[in-house]
């Protein structure tokens, strides 16, 4: 769960498109520049239509697309592994999935994850969700936010069949920080083939305990900055079987001969009420989550560590060492 500072409400269409050349700026800072054109041009297809880009002979790609689950144009940024462009290597694929009231951005401007992914091979795509909660909205007053159609459907095909991947379940991790851990969570469940591992950085593992505070959450921060008034899961009557399919507690068999890894802070600032709020329940759900996973004789990782609600380099770095230990290895 996340905080949400109104000077991070998603920006209206033209302000987006306005703003795509400030992005693709900052993608082409954040990787080497080698040369003006990339190897291979990605193309349209899976329902999705550039609109921007900068592509380069450096690591950070960046893409922006129209698409029809998504009334503005969303953005990804790819980050390939050293020596991508001329290896001729196929590589497993994380999809890095970030927290409410950020963007595509977040880990290559805030997270230093360019260099925390130095030497690794392994392709990292981060996409836009906004504060939509991976999820498809019950409702929306604002046009299409259909986060996870475009997520599962279009972006991950997309990725496939323009990249050099291994479109396979071996080729493919998910991770996410706060709500992109709970969406880490959730495909991992519902797209049983897809991830063999999956990872939750601070991300909350249980949609219904405490009368449902998560779902309210998600409700709440989903209505305020995302779909004007709407909500992911329905109010002020939920659509139960929506939360039960989004609810990785219902979901623990679906969790069965992945590798699992869970992080939370366990001394969140007790002067930040937000950062307390976030990780206390975060701290409890995860808990409750392995000790239903320990009960069906799911192996899973596990750290409680000193702090609250922040993104852990050096836990991002030990998940990342564990995941491609499982992942398919490149060549």
């Amino acid at each position: 769960m996340d905080h949400i500072p109104p000077t991070q409400r998603p920006l209206s269409r033209r302000r987006l498109l306005a703003s795509a050349a400030g992005a693709t700026v900052a993608g082409a800072l954040a990787g080497p520049l080698l040369s003006s054109t990339a190897a291979h041009a990605a193309q349209d297809g899976h329902g999705l239509r550039i609109v921007d880009r900068n592509e380069n002979g450096g690591r950070l790609q960046y893409y922006r697309f129209a698409t029809d689950a998504i009334e503005w144009d969303p953005g990804v940024n790819v980050l390939l592994p050293d020596g991508y462009h001329t290896s001729g290597k196929r590589y497993p694929v994380l999809y890095l999935l970030h927290g409410g009231a950020s963007d595509f951005r977040h880990f290559h401007m805030h997270e230093n994850i360019i260099n925390l992914t130095a030497g690794r091979e392994i392709i990292i795509v981060m996409p836009d969700a906004a504060t939509g909660w991976y999820c498809n909205p019950v409702h929306s007053n604002t046009g299409p936010r259909n986060w996870e159609t475009f997520h599962m459907a279009q972006l991950l095909p997309w990725i496939e069949a323009n990249f050099r991947t291994f479109p396979e379940y071996n080729g493919r991790a998910v991770a996410g920080f706060s709500m992109g851990g709970f969406g880490a969570l959730k495909y991992t469940a519902k797209y049983y083939g897809h991830f063999c591992s999956v990872s939750s950085h601070s991300g909350p593992a249980s949609l219904r305990r405490d009368f449902g505070l998560v779902v309210h959450w998600a409700n709440l921060s989903s209505a305020a900055v995302e779909l004007g008034g709407g909500t992911v899961y329905g109010a002020p009557l939920w659509d139960e079987a929506r939360v039960t399919a989004d609810n990785p507690m219902q979901r623990i068999e679906s969790y069965r001969n992945k590798r699992i890894f869970l992080v939370a802070g366990i001394s969140p600032d007790p002067v930040n009420w937000f950062d307390t709020v976030n990780e206390t329940q975060v701290l409890a759900g995860q808990r409750e989550f392995r000790g239903a996973l320990g009960r069906a004789g799911i192996p899973h990782e596990w750290h409680e560590r000193p702090g609250g609600h922040f993104f852990r380099h050096d836990m991002f770095v030990q998940d990342l060492n564990g995941m491609l230990g499982r992942l398919r290895r490149a060549g």
